[in-house]
Formats: structure tokens, sequence, C-alpha cells
């Protein structure tokens, strides 16, 4: 585990809201799914009991309280060492769709690099663009690499893949720079 905390202890949240307006259903349920917590039924989700979860359960317990609902922590275990490890299965799993995604966007990003040294499109409009959809990579990243407390295989894959991305891009701003110096461009 690489945050602090009890290994095997989770914080199973109930969370009863209004029907109307679905806003602020749509609110919590966007809160939980950021920190990365598990859906195990209708109002009813599950994180492990570390300290980097405790920001985003406040969060999620604030906007059910501010839409007149009702939200309720309890602290839970598995009866036996199966039930643990099968939550924590089911909690990875979950991280490794995440890593997943994540690597995917990856592709899309080297792609689009190579689309346009191809094509040879070396502006600076472009290359702030591809330092800002880097900059998403890497917060992303850091998200991921914080929620993800048991380890998911794909993580040390997704690290690597994002340092690909960043010398691709630092590549490509390589190329605009000279070629606006080629143009007789002033890139400062």
């Amino acid at each position: 585990m690489t945050n602090t905390g009890q290994p095997g202890r989770w914080l199973i949240l109930v969370i009863k809201l209004p029907t109307e307006p679905s806003r602020h259903r749509v609110a919590v349920w966007r809160e939980l799914r950021k920190i990365g917590a598990l859906s195990l039924g209708q109002g009813i989700w599950a994180v492990p009991e570390v300290p980097v979860f405790a920001d985003g359960v406040q969060r999620a317990l604030d906007l059910t309280d501010s839409a007149g609902g009702q939200g309720t922590t309890l602290r839970a275990s598995g009866r036996s060492a199966e039930d643990a490890a099968r939550f924590q299965e089911m909690f990875t799993a979950a991280r490794s769709a995440d890593w997943a995604e994540f690597l995917a966007d990856c592709g899309k990003f080297e792609d689009e690099i190579a689309k346009e040294i191809r094509i040879a499109k070396f502006t600076l409009a472009e290359l702030e663009e591809e330092e800002q959809s880097l900059e998403r990579l890497r917060r992303w990243h850091r998200d991921l690499t914080a929620r993800d407390v048991f380890g998911a295989p794909e993580a040390a894959r997704a690290g690597t893949r994002l340092k690909r991305c960043a010398a691709a891009c630092e590549d490509y701003a390589e190329r605009v720079f000279a070629a606006l110096h080629a143009c007789g461009q002033d890139p400062s």
C-alpha cells in the first residue's frame, strides 16, 4: 500500500439524495468517481480507509448535505481474508481500467504529435495546445497514482508512457523553434 492507513479497512458511504433535481445526484456521483470510489450498488460506495481519500469523501458528503440528502459513512473490513482480498481486487480492477484509459489517451497524444510532424504544422499555437495536453496527462497521472493505493500492474507502464509523451512533445517543440528560426521569426 502506498498510503498510510489500516490495510483491509474500508469506508462505506451510503448516500441518499432526492430524485430531483438530478444535478445533485450527478455532482455527488462525479465527486465519488473522481476519487476512485467503488460503486457497490445504488447509493453505496466504498474507498480504502487511507488519508488520500478523506477530502474527496468529505466533499461528497458536503454535496449530499447541501442537496438535502443524507450521507452515512461506515467503517468496514471483510469477515474473512477472502472477502478483504475480493474488495482489494475489485478496487485494483477499477484502477486498471483507469490506467488503460490513461494509456489510450497517451497513444492519442503521441498520434497527434506524429500527425503534426508529418504535415509540418510547426506553429507556436499548436505547440501550446500540445503542451496543455501533456500537462493534462501529467495531472491525470498524478491523480491516478494517488488513488492507486494497491498498485495496479499498469501503473509502471503508464509512467514510462508518460515519459515517452514528454519526450515526443520536447522533440516537437524543438522542431517548432527550428522552423520558426528558419523562417526568420523570433519564437520568444
